[in-house]
């Protein structure tokens, strides 16, 4: 007789229902753990004998059976295909492994098609973008049997010397989250069961950390914690139905958010409703009682995890292996409780559809990596990330003369990529296994890979644009971190006998000593590191016409280079195709269109500098500047040049008095009123003139990204919700409250274009259950 859990014909909760009553402790904690892909693999083929060893009891989930191999996506799929035949068919219950990897700029496995790094894919302000991303990704992980990605980052990052600035979509909040619940539905899809798991993170508020430094406490207060860090993990919530949710490192007011049921369990749970999986940051259960010492063994840091409502311990089993079974021995965690966090496991894969197809076709797998239509969609993200941001003239180049490309990003593949990125964790897994961070050491087949995806060069991109018709010539001149005087001297020498010189500077992105940017590699300064300003400056002073391309993955202080180029391109750390991207921009075949998700300072100094700041924010009172530094950013919010000029005019809104559960409609008139086709970034901010609690500036409520040939325009409208101006009054009541509502429309934070106002009436109401977390857009041609 078929047991009740394996019948597709009962319900999910019966099925559970049946197989938790079955199960053993051993085989319920075995489903709140993780294993390393590679704890199962000879050299790099599946080991029964290694698989007995940690699979005897069941597992819940395996870590990057692609991003911690060598293996190719059909290599990959087999594997899956191997573990889950063994659980099913070695083990007393066959409860299927839920898979896991990382996909931060896209899947992260050798082959699979590599998008720009998450600060880029904000720079596009494209959410259809953003979803479709999230939907090759799925199809790729799906392929080869992962069903759950750790991505996206919901952070709001304001803090540039932070290292993972790159992995986020930028500095507000309602940026994050529009391009967040995109992401979150293209991964997911219409129906999980034929989806992958989104899961938003690190909750919360992980990137407003002491001196921008990985791991470290934030000191973010309660309103602020909720209206600014926390709305955008609602947002993909609430919106999005987001599947999982995976807790900082970090601490909030003393207390880690692993151990924290305020967040996990009363906001979490309690108000938002969120239904989904809670796993662990890697190894940060072990850090309760190793790093921030609020346990005194594994044991009890088991029990603080499981009591604040983890249900996972990802990447290995470790604290809640025999620690966990020593806590419910001792008392500190009840069976009761080990059961609602294997009930919420079990669920999702039934969920998931893994009990009724554990399998994936592995011959099959090739056919949807990195595929033609799939490699057009990173051109196209990668071309509209680009961000000019400043231009004199001199872009577009012709291609003639003499061209001197120049810089230590300018002839390399591995730095146009993120830390998220396949190669970079292979170096971070090597440096690890060396370090004998894991458990079980790394299998002897697992090497340094850096071709795991076809890519040019900016050098190469630069010499197949401009074929015969220009002379294209290259020097180094230095490294990332440090270089040679002769090195430097032979780039100047190039320089100066060109018409125009290139200079391709910026970062390497990972998690090894050996980058600039990423994980756990902060900055204390945010000018250009080593001796790359030096080589700017150099070049610059030649007086050859200079174009500099920052290949970062944070924003970067400088200002004097900033005003001596001719023009500056932030190209980010852009993909696979990012090297034609930046090409067709350099040359003028695309039309350079990216906004600054991020506010870039003028000095180090200046940090946390950022557009949405309060009425007594932004500048030094009563004189406005700092004594020795503007207080003024060195390029705004949402800035971003074009190569054609767009016009706005004939606001218009109504009502022109608004209820407190009204909706008003704010539109406009852009044209194109240039040369050139282009696209541009409508962007609409509201200010609420006088509240309960000070509120700020301004704040993003809406944008559309528009097409226009020349000479053609559209009425942009967007319809608001009243409810989108509420806040936490001084008694932390989310209330929508009377008075005037001011809006602005332009083309960054800075450069407003029209100005007009709304009076909302009413009494204060309450509204926590009626929030509204975007805006309808809508895009007339006229």
């Amino acid at each position: 007789m078929t047991p009740v859990y394996l019948d597709p014909a009962q319900s999910i909760e019966a099925r559970v229902d049946a197989l938790l009553a079955d199960m053993t402790l051993e085989e319920k904690v075995a489903q709140l753990t993780s294993i390393w892909a590679f704890e199962v693999l000879d050299e790099l083929e599946f080991s029964a004998e290694k698989a007995a060893a940690v699979l005897g009891q069941g597992i819940g989930q395996v870590t990057r059976i692609g991003g911690a191999t060598n293996l190719d996506p059909p290599d990959v799929a087999r594997l899956a295909n191997q573990i889950q035949r063994y659980l099913r068919d070695h083990t007393r219950l066959g409860i299927p492994a839920l898979i896991h990897e990382e996909s931060c700029s896209g899947y992260m496995a050798k082959g699979a098609t590599c998008f720009p790094q998450t600060i880029g894919i904000a720079s596009t302000w494209d959410v259809d973008l953003a979803r479709r991303i999230g939907a090759i990704i799925r199809d790729q992980m799906r392929a080869v049997g992962a069903r759950q990605a750790l991505a996206p980052l919901l952070d709001v990052a304001r803090d540039p010397r932070w290292g993972r600035v790159e992995e986020t979509f930028g500095e507000d909040p309602y940026l994050v989250a529009q391009m967040g619940i995109a992401y979150v539905r293209g991964l997911q899809g219409d129906d999980l069961s034929q989806g992958v798991m989104a899961t938003g993170k690190h909750f919360v508020g992980y990137g407003a950390s002491e001196g921008g430094m990985n791991w470290a406490p934030a000191h973010i207060p309660e309103r602020e914690l909720r209206e600014v860090y926390l709305f955008p993990f609602e947002a993909a919530v609430r919106e999005a139905g987001l599947g999982a949710i995976m807790p900082g490192y970090h601490e909030l007011d003393g207390v880690p958010c692993h151990d924290n049921p305020g967040l996990l369990r009363e906001t979490l749970r309690g108000r938002w409703g969120f239904q989904g999986l809670v796993v662990s940051d890697y190894f940060a259960v072990n850090q309760l009682f190793e790093y921030h010492q609020v346990a005194r063994d594994k044991a009890e840091a088991a029990a603080l995890a499981v009591r604040a409502g983890v249900d996972v311990e990802l990447p290995t089993r470790d604290v809640y292996g025999k620690p966990l079974i020593e806590a419910v021995a001792r008392g500190l965690v009840s069976p009761a409780e080990i059961d609602e966090l294997v009930r919420r496991v079990l669920t999702w894969k039934f969920r998931l559809g893994l009990f009724d197809h554990p399998f994936v076709d592995e011959g099959a797998a090739i056919a949807v990596f990195d595929n033609a239509e799939q490699r057009q969609v990173a051109r196209e993200a990668a071309e509209k990330s680009m961000v000019l941001l400043k231009n004199d003239g001199l872009l577009p180049l012709a291609p003639r003369g003499t061209i001197a490309v120049i810089g230590p990003n300018a002839h390399t593949t591995r730095n146009l990529v993120g830390d998220y990125a396949y190669p970079c964790h292979i170096e971070s897994l090597l440096e690890q296994s060396e370090d004998n961070v894991f458990q079980t050491p790394l299998p002897s087949g697992v090497k340094h890979v850096d071709e795991f995806i076809l890519m040019r060069t900016i050098l190469e991109a630069i010499r197949h644009r401009v074929g015969s018709e220009a002379q294209v010539v290259y020097a180094k001149g230095c490294d990332i971190l440090g270089g040679e005087d002769a090195e430097l001297e032979e780039a100047v020498a190039l320089a100066a006998k060109a018409d125009v010189a290139v200079v391709v500077v910026g970062d390497r992105a990972g998690l090894t000593d050996a980058c600039t940017t990423g994980e756990s590699r902060d900055r204390a300064t945010l000018s250009l590191i080593g001796r790359q300003e030096e080589l700017v400056r150099r070049v610059i002073a030649t007086g050859t016409k200079t174009v500099v391309v920052l290949v970062s993955g944070r924003p970067l202080a400088i200002p004097d280079i900033a005003e001596r180029a001719n023009a500056v391109l932030e190209a980010w750390l852009p993909g696979e195709e990012g090297a034609e991207a930046v090409a067709a921009v350099l040359f003028g075949d695309v039309n350079p269109s990216g906004k600054l998700p991020i506010t870039i300072p003028r000095s180090v100094g200046q940090v946390p500098i950022y557009y949405g700041h309060k009425p007594s924010g932004g500048r030094s009172h009563w004189k406005g500047a700092y004594v020795d530094e503007s207080n003024l950013p060195l390029y705004p919010f949402g800035h971003g040049l074009s190569y054609t000029a767009f016009a706005y005019r004939d606001l218009a809104l109504s009502p022109s008095v608004l209820g407190v559960h009204g909706e008003v409609e704010v539109s406009c008139v852009i044209e194109n009123v240039g040369a050139r086709a282009g696209e541009e970034v409508v962007q609409l901010y509201a200010r609420d003139v006088a509240a309960d609690v000070t509120r700020p500036v301004k704040a993003l409520c809406g944008f559309a990204r528009v097409a226009l040939a020349p000479g053609e325009k559209a009425r942009v409208r967007f319809r608001v919700s009243a409810h989108q101006f509420g806040f936490y009054n001084r008694e932390m009541r989310y209330v929508v409250e009377p008075g005037e509502i001011e809006f602005m429309v332009g083309a960054s934070s800075e450069d407003i274009r029209l100005r007009g106002a709304v009076r909302m009436d009413g009494a204060v109401t309450e509204i926590e259950h009626e929030k509204v977390y975007q805006s309808a857009v809508d895009v007339e041609r006229m």
